[in-house]
């Protein structure tokens, strides 16, 4: 059983995106594999500056995770904070990295071409990442294909230490999602909160519905066939099996199909078939003092390991003086 590690921003309301794009993922490998996964709150300071929002969101995404079904019994389960070992390891790490490794990391420039503010611990980003994954003996880093450079940068890092230093890290092998499908917003680019194109998991049922009615569709006429290069068939087929993908494809091909119609299936079939995960957090939300019992037992599983590949690469550095002068 192999090691599986990923971890995710708490940026507030999960949205099918997230849900699709990584958090069903997730889900199924924590069935066959050792899930390690986290709630990244030291990544999230690069863009949160707001205490109150940043402890809010922190707890929320574990309530979403677990609603959604992350199983803490079954898995790995913390957040990023409360394992503050990986700060060392950053320290250790960055003293292997060349600057030139930072300065082509595709991330940081699209993060300041989005309008975020520069500051090093954005420019630092790779590293933490990087030492989210090998402290914790990450083998298998589930990523999408814009993420294949954070994974190539990870594998660099533990190679050139395990070279400088002797043999301590695992060399983390990428899972990368073999599908070129992005998960598009209501306005047909990439589902993103930076867009405002989001549709909220867990949001109300008026507020959710209206944003599946304002997903945008061209102007062709009703008695004429409709393009499945939309981000309306994109959508509805998250849901389908590959026989009602051939179905639905053919009602958009056929005369008389009318837009409206298949939003609002598309937003029934949604709200059913994400109502366990609604219910479940409801009462996650009602026992708060359950998640983070969860979250406390998922942090102590994570410091044993985190104790031992940090005091690995402690020797390995000299740092451990005592031990290496006896």
């Amino acid at each position: 059983m192999k090691r599986v590690l990923s971890g995710i921003q708490p940026t507030g309301d999960l949205h099918l995106g997230n849900y699709f794009g990584m958090m069903s993922r997730m889900i199924k490998y924590q069935k066959e594999n050792d899930l390690f996964c986290f709630i990244v709150n030291y990544h999230a300071l690069t863009t949160i500056q707001d205490k109150k929002l940043l402890a809010e969101n922190t707890l929320n995404a574990a309530i979403d995770f677990m609603a959604l079904g992350l199983d803490p019994d079954r898995s790995t389960f913390w957040i990023q904070s409360d394992v503050p070992q990986v700060c060392e390891s950053t320290w250790l790490l960055s003293n292997i990295v060349n600057v030139g490794a930072l300065d082509r990391a595709t991330s940081y420039k699209d993060k300041l071409a989005k309008g975020l503010t520069s500051n090093v611990g954005l420019y630092s980003y790779p590293i933490l990442m990087a030492s989210d994954i090998l402290l914790f003996g990450g083998e298998i880093v589930p990523v999408g294909k814009d993420q294949k450079q954070h994974i190539e940068i990870t594998r660099d890092i533990a190679v050139r230490f395990n070279q400088t230093y002797g043999e301590t890290f695992i060399i983390p092998e990428p899972d990368i999602e073999k599908t070129n499908q992005l998960i598009p917003g209501v306005d047909g680019q990439k589902m993103s909160k930076s867009y405002g194109n989001t549709i909220p998991i867990f949001g109300d049922e008026k507020s959710v519905r209206k944003k599946f009615m304002s997903i945008v569709t061209d102007s062709t006429d009703i008695d004429k066939p409709k393009s499945i290069d939309t981000a309306l068939f994109q959508l509805y087929a998250l849901f389908l099996s590959e026989n009602e993908k051939e179905e639905l494809a053919n009602r958009f091909q056929t005369p008389g199909m009318r837009y409206g119609d298949i939003k609002q299936e598309l937003y029934d079939c949604f709200w059913t078939q994400f109502s366990p995960y609604r219910e479940k957090r409801d009462y996650l939300e009602k026992h708060k003092d359950h998640v983070i019992k969860k979250l406390n037992e998922g942090s102590q599983k994570a410091t044993i390991i985190a104790d031992s590949f940090l005091d690995k690469a402690r020797s390995a550095m000299g740092l451990n003086y005592r031990r290496n002068n006896v």
